[in-house]
Order: structure tokens, then sequence, then C-alpha cells
């Protein structure tokens, strides 16, 4: 399930990075990740990749927007999903627009004020590889609002929660995703965990090597957020690149 062709609605489908210097964070992910990149597209937008297939977006950060990693929603209608959001107690933080040929992108709040993004594809299904090192492989909401934050998402996106021990799965019953063995359900599309700042979307990324990376960050311009530790069977680490826009790292499991 490391190739993906298309998204299911209600499954996070992309995540981008909007930066005041697009040139510089592509350097910092060429290097940290090896990524290549194509574009730019439209408004300076430019697409990472790994072995040809897209794998995240670098844009230019809107003004008075700090520099941030953002996650995007797969719906079948950008209208209908941002008119159940304002339903669901959520607000519109950009109206629905074309992104033409890639898709058509909103963005809303939900009740505890974390920005997410929805997208209705077209050309640009999604990212096209997950779950393998220097690949996306989760995002994670992090509110103080745990029930309000699982109506919220039922309504607009159709999850179910569930809690798993400090955390909640949010799972979208039907869908295949993740890997074959991973420790968690397939069904789930995303996690919620309580939040100790802003409440926000983060997102991380499997790597071969959690230490290498929080080693190579700073000769990068980036900077280490939270060193190497262990957490949940597995070796994570924080990092922030030159913009400020903060990532997690997770050494893959299995061989890489």
């Amino acid at each position: 399930m490391s190739e993906r062709d298309a998204y299911d609605p209600g499954v996070p489908c992309w995540v981008d990075n909007l930066v005041p210097d697009p040139e510089s964070a592509m350097r910092f992910y060429r290097g940290l990740f090896g990524w290549e990149f194509d574009g730019p597209g439209p408004g300076g937008y430019f697409v990472a990749q790994l072995r040809g297939r897209d794998v995240a977006g670098i844009g230019v950060q809107p003004p008075d927007v700090p520099a941030a990693w953002n996650t995007y929603g797969c719906v079948a209608n950008a209208e209908q999903v941002t008119e159940a959001a304002a339903g669901a107690g959520g607000r519109i933080l950009m109206e629905p627009f074309d992104a033409l040929p890639a898709g058509r992108v909103a963005v809303l709040a939900d009740p505890s004020g974390a920005a997410v993004g929805i997208w209705e594809p077209r050309e640009r299904r999604g990212a096209q590889l997950v779950n393998e090192p220097s690949a996306w492989s989760m995002s994670v909401l992090n509110t103080p609002d745990r029930d309000g934050s699982a109506a919220f998402y039922r309504d607009v996106f159709g999850w179910e929660s569930e809690p798993f021990g400090p955390m909640s799965l949010c799972r979208l019953p039907g869908c295949v995703t993740g890997e074959p063995g991973q420790p968690v359900p397939r069904d789930v599309v995303a996690v919620m965990a309580p939040a100790d700042a802003e409440p926000h979307w983060s997102v991380g990324f499997w790597v071969s090597d959690a230490d290498a990376v929080a080693e190579k960050a700073p000769a990068l311009g980036g900077t280490v957020i939270a060193a190497p530790f262990d957490d949940g069977g597995m070796r994570h680490a924080v990092v922030a690149d030159p913009a400020g826009a903060v990532l997690q790292v997770t050494t893959a499991p299995g061989p890489h």
C-alpha cells in the first residue's frame, strides 16, 4: 500500500508546507529526505517527489499565516463539505477555489481552532507514495477537546473515533489504508492527541533513521525541537525547517 493512485472521500490525502522562501525549504528537504521537485506550478507551488511519485507540496506562505505543514482530506464536493463544516461548528478560513488542473481546495477550522484543508481531486489525486522512508505516514490532530473534535470530524469526514491510551484513533469504516501488520487497524486514517499547545494538525514522516535525520537537520538550516526518543516501540524525533515549520520523523519499521 505504499503506492497510491486514489483516496476515498474522508481520507487524508495530501500534505504541504507553506513558507516564505520555497527555495530555502526545497534545499532543506532535498538534503533531509532526498526529495526532487517538480514546478513551479500556479502560484509558485512545487511538488516534492520520490522515484518520480508525488509525496508533498511546497508553496508560498500567505500573509500573516505562520509557516506550517498542512493536512488535506479528500472530498467528493468541496462546497458540500464546507457547508457541513459550518453546520458542525467549524469556520471557513478559505472558501473553495480552483487550483487547476490539480483540483479544488478549501481550508476549514474545527471548533477548537485547528486548521485543516479539504481537497476535491482532479488531476492530482493526492500523495502517490506513503508509509515508506522519506514519505508521509500519519497526521495527528492535537486538541484539548477530544469529544468535540470527534463529533466535528464525524459530521464532516465520516470518521469514527475510539480511545487508544491517551490518544484516539480516527477510523473510516470500510477504508483500507496503512500497511499490513501495522499496530493499529487499517481503517485508521488519523490520530487525535491531547494538545500541549495551540490546537493544530501535525504531520509525521517515516525515515530510515530518526537519529540521523535529527543530526542532519541543523546542518541544513533547521532546528531540533525534540531530540530522538523512544515511544510506542518506535524511535522518533521532532525537527523544524528553516522557516520554523515543525514535523515529526519516525524510524520506519521493518527493512528499508
